[in-house]
């Protein structure tokens, strides 16, 4: 299947059914947010401070009377420069180009699946700035099988859930964590669709740098193709 074909496949999956997070919040609570090192709101705000960024964030909330902030898709992002996690170690460019969407929101808000699907893995990524707790389900249709990942839980979120257990579409699995847990940073949901796990368990990465964008935009297709945000 092509990307192209993958893609429309999403879309067709597809409605207004088709959330990640507890669906008694109405979409009409939802509010673009951006996170780009080219918003010129954030010159002023130290995003290495997940509290100062906490505050950002919940501003733009109270601003636009929302409960979820989202976005992020192939947004290239300063935030990544506090954390040697996303620092080049062989020569490669530093990673900033975010491939997942974030959904911003209070802590403890319950994350669901907007596909049936099962457990595929799941761990606590620890590095600084990493997912912390993450979990990946696998989803199968037709003859497609492909991922999807959830970081930035709660350390709860990962005593419920084992490998292969069933995850019906809509099903609260997981909760947001905070940010002694999720890599340090306000609590979210960063939500990624992969085509190809390409053999990773419990991980795999939502940050590339530039000279990768190609592979993972075919490989990690925009995550609004499914939730028509």
């Amino acid at each position: 299947m092509t990307a192209t074909e993958f893609s429309q496949l999403l879309t067709g999956l597809g409605n207004s059914k088709s959330m990640v997070l507890d669906t008694n919040i109405s979409r009409e609570s939802y509010v673009l947010l951006d996170l780009s090192k080219n918003n010129a709101l954030l010159q002023s705000v130290d995003v290495s401070n997940s509290s100062k960024l906490e505050a950002f964030v919940n501003s733009h909330l109270e601003i636009h009377n929302a409960k979820v902030a989202f976005g992020g898709y192939l947004e290239e992002r300063n935030i990544y420069q506090r954390s040697t996690h996303f620092k080049p170690k062989d020569g490669d460019l530093e990673r900033s180009i975010h491939l997942g969407m974030d959904f911003w929101a209070k802590e403890g808000t319950g994350v669901c699946s907007p596909l049936a699907g099962r457990v595929h893995s799941f761990q606590n990524n620890t590095n600084f700035g990493d997912y912390g707790p993450t979990i990946i389900l696998e989803h199968k249709v037709g003859e497609a099988i492909f991922y999807t990942l959830y970081g930035h839980l709660s350390l709860e979120s990962l005593k419920s859930v084992s490998v292969g257990k069933p995850i019906e579409k809509g099903e609260v699995f997981a909760s947001l964590g905070a940010a002694a847990v999720n890599g340090d940073y306000p609590p979210h949901l960063h939500f990624q669709i992969i085509r190809d796990l390409q053999g990773k368990v419990g991980d795999y990465p939502g940050v590339c740098h530039k000279l990768e964008v190609d592979f993972y935009r075919n490989n990690c297709p925009d995550p609004n193709f499914l939730l028509q945000l």
